[in-house]
């Protein structure tokens, strides 16, 4: 394949093969750091210890205490959509300030300071914004952050924040504010959009959103088949070949770059039977949606709660929920690294 600048390179868009480069030492997360072949910033594979100290924060007790803080926002949005009446938008009521709200908790964000942070989160992650909103709202929250670990430092406190502040006092604000926000960017509209866009798929296949309405105990095969099917990160991972590999017959020599493409892995017939279908009953879990290997996302289990809890939570709560305007109305993300909906009307 050709990248924008015309350098060439690979594509993987099969599952066996995405697996053993995301998981070979032989290729590395850091890909060109003079040349990347898709523009981006930052990420925490590039800082592998600061990637070593989130691991040890996202510990089982701390994901059983943001389960219940999750459950109950939720409650408190779907209670306010009611009160709000049919429409409503599913984005702009539900699953962006719900999934901004869980990160403000992670984080440590007192709650007198909930509000600001979550206009300014949803400011920043708003479609149809002007550039001079979204560059306001960027600043402020960068701005925030660096208050708010330096809060860390004078008030210990048992929250994500606090606990890399124990951890390596050694890192300093400006690295710690940066890795608060790379969690946001990472946790908060991925999220909110995973539980949109799988609300819109549900609601425009009536069997699956019937059989899981019967079961509800299909809730967590039903988030891991919507996280199959949809895997709404565009372009996947990045690797570059530290030695001449072969990969399945095809020769990638040193220095080349490879674009691990998750969502066509994910849809692999040779490793998903009917792999073009949705099916919430699906038992044969093993997709790709958030990577594999050392660089498996972080937040993983977080965001599973977060859909389990949300998209439970919703249909129990409107058992006649439906779109609110004809599907090819919905705006879809298409030009955007993660795919989504930007708005999604519902009535019930």
């Amino acid at each position: 394949m050709a990248f924008a600048d015309g350098r060439l390179g690979w594509l993987v868009t099969g599952y066996s093969a995405a697996r053993t480069v995301l998981s070979d030492s032989r290729f590395s997360a850091r890909g060109e750091p003079d040349h990347p072949p898709v523009p981006r910033a930052a990420t925490l594979e590039e800082h592998p210890h600061c990637r070593t100290l989130l691991t040890g924060q996202f510990t089982a007790p701390r994901m059983r205490q943001l389960t219940g803080w999750t459950e109950r926002i939720t409650r408190e949005h779907l209670d306010a959509m009611e009160t709000m009446g049919s429409p409503a938008d599913l984005v702009e009521h539900f699953a962006l300030p719900v999934t901004s709200l869980v990160i403000a908790e992670l984080l440590g964000v007192p709650r007198a300071d909930r509000e600001e942070f979550q206009h300014d989160a949803r400011l920043w992650s708003s479609f149809g914004r002007s550039t001079e909103e979204v560059t306001a709202a960027f600043v402020s929250l960068g701005a925030y952050l660096l208050r708010l670990v330096r809060l860390k430092r004078a008030e210990p406190a048992d929250d994500l924040l606090g606990g890399l502040v124990a951890a390596d006092p050694g890192l300093t604000d400006e690295e710690l504010a940066s890795i608060a926000f790379l969690l946001l960017v990472a946790g908060h509209q991925t999220t909110a959009h995973q539980l949109a866009l799988g609300t819109f798929l549900l609601l425009e296949h009536p069997d699956q959103l019937a059989a899981l309405r019967a079961d509800p105990s299909l809730a967590e095969s039903a988030v891991e088949e919507m996280l199959r099917y949809l895997s709404i990160v565009h372009h996947g991972p990045t690797r570059a070949a530290l030695e001449d590999t072969e990969i399945e017959g095809t020769l990638v020599k040193e220095g080349e770059v490879v674009v691990v493409s998750l969502n066509a892995a994910n849809r692999d017939p040779a490793r998903f039977e009917r792999a073009e279908a949705l099916d919430v009953s699906r038992a044969d879990t093993g997709h790709l949606a958030f990577g594999y290997g050392i660089h498996q996302c972080l937040g993983r289990q977080l965001a599973r709660i977060e859909l389990r809890v949300g998209l439970t939570a919703l249909l129990e709560r409107f058992p006649r929920l439906r779109l609110a305007c004809p599907a090819e109305e919905i705006p879809l993300r298409h030009d955007m690294q993660v795919y989504g909906v930007d708005r999604l009307p519902v009535a019930w």
